[in-house]
């Protein structure tokens, strides 16, 4: 069938519960290629991960991520889980519970597509996370909708505001690079910079110092 979207088949698979064992793989083959990296004399920031609802939900996750790291070698501080909003809100109390246990190891936790979930701001300030990711169909309208242009505005200055790293998602032009940086963001992801590659050809940009802080 060539190429699948994870559009297609991550719903599947959250559906028949594979997605706890792809998960798993994934974090382990990102701590590992992360170690790799390191060891290799390159630079790679922390590896942001994103974790699935249904993986979130596992009730002993900070632990398989703790003996994850055991075994794979990497430092927990180089190690950024992603999690959305709708995910936290299942159960505020035992999410809380999770990420604690995970940022007192070391990890750093991200809020990934910050604004279209439906937490209130009450909940933000208890959320231990490190990180605001601005989801990527606000940034898509930064440069033509002055609404989205505000929202983004917002969520950076409250991140600055609560000592929290804030990245924009889906960057893809230099005016959108321009207006985010103006207003304070200093990480951004996007295809502007580069797209998905394999493991042996994001080596060869680190070598060479294209990637930044996150990947």
């Amino acid at each position: 069938m060539g190429m699948i979207s994870p559009a297609r088949f991550i719903p599947i698979a959250e559906e028949t519960g594979l997605i706890e064992s792809i998960g798993e793989w994934v974090l382990r083959a990102a701590c590992e290629q992360n170690r790799l990296w390191r060891e290799s004399g390159l630079k790679p920031g922390r590896i942001g991960v994103n974790l699935s609802a249904r993986q979130f939900r596992q009730a002993d996750l900070a632990m398989r991520v703790v003996q994850l790291l055991k075994e794979t070698g990497l430092n927990p501080e180089h190690l950024e889980l992603e999690l959305t909003e709708s995910m936290l809100m299942e159960d505020v109390d035992a999410a809380i519970a999770t990420m604690t246990c995970l940022k007192d190891y070391g990890v750093s936790i991200a809020l990934d597509d910050f604004g279209t979930g439906y937490s209130g701001l009450s909940y933000l300030k208890r959320f231990p996370i490190d990180t605001l990711k601005i989801d990527q169909s606000f940034v898509r309208e930064i440069t033509t909708d002055k609404a989205s242009a505000a929202i983004a505005d917002a969520i950076i200055a409250m991140a600055q505001r609560l000592d929290l790293d804030v990245i924009a998602e889906g960057v893809e032009t230099p005016e959108q690079c321009r207006l985010l940086r103006e207003s304070g963001c200093r990480h951004m992801q996007g295809y502007l910079f580069a797209k998905p590659v394999p493991a042996g050809d994001l080596t060869k940009l680190l070598s060479v110092g294209h990637v930044g802080k996150h990947l």
